[in-house]
């Protein structure tokens, strides 16, 4: 039996230049670096179905319009260690066709290369998902990622077909 799949199994980041975000099939994460020692009273953080807005100690930065919906009253962030700031955000739509490209609609969009690995790993994690005892680590997913369609390839047999 393999183990429920972790968030931050094969997180594949975008870079930016405050920091990365990542996601999963349900949720999108930013990290945020500030700078050690802020508190918390420093911060104002917006978090809107379709708008996020940071600040940190009055300087703006992150602010604008979501790729896409998410579930506004579930957002949440944290400040960890004191030097980063971690935003939360539930999908609206929760599946591997939902892959987001960019965080922003018009910024920190994913090269193509990184936008390619976060789909693969969203649509793992949508195999994990529906095949719970199946243990993936060996597969190989090909093809087209577009709407979450592809190929997987494994030499391990479905749980249903092992003798």
């Amino acid at each position: 039996m393999s183990a429920p799949f972790e968030e931050r199994s094969g997180v594949v980041p975008c870079g930016t230049p405050w920091g990365q975000w990542y996601q999963t099939l349900e949720e999108v994460f930013i990290e945020v670096q500030v700078p050690p020692g802020t508190r918390a009273q420093d911060i104002q953080c917006g978090l809107q179905s379709r708008h996020v807005a940071l600040a940190v100690g009055g300087r703006e930065i992150l602010k604008g319009k979501l790729f896409d919906s998410t579930i506004a009253d579930e957002g949440t962030w944290t400040l960890e260690d004191r030097k980063m700031v971690r935003i939360v955000l539930t999908k609206t739509k929760r599946d591997a066709a939902n892959c987001w490209t960019s965080l922003l609609e018009s910024e920190y969009a994913a090269d193509p290369w990184v936008q390619d690995q976060m789909q693969r790993k969203l649509t793992l994690e949508r195999f994990q998902k529906e095949n719970p005892g199946f243990d993936f680590s060996g597969a190989e997913i090909s093809g087209n990622y577009t709407k979450g369609m592809c190929r997987l390839a494994t030499t391990k047999p479905l749980p249903e077909f092992e003798s």
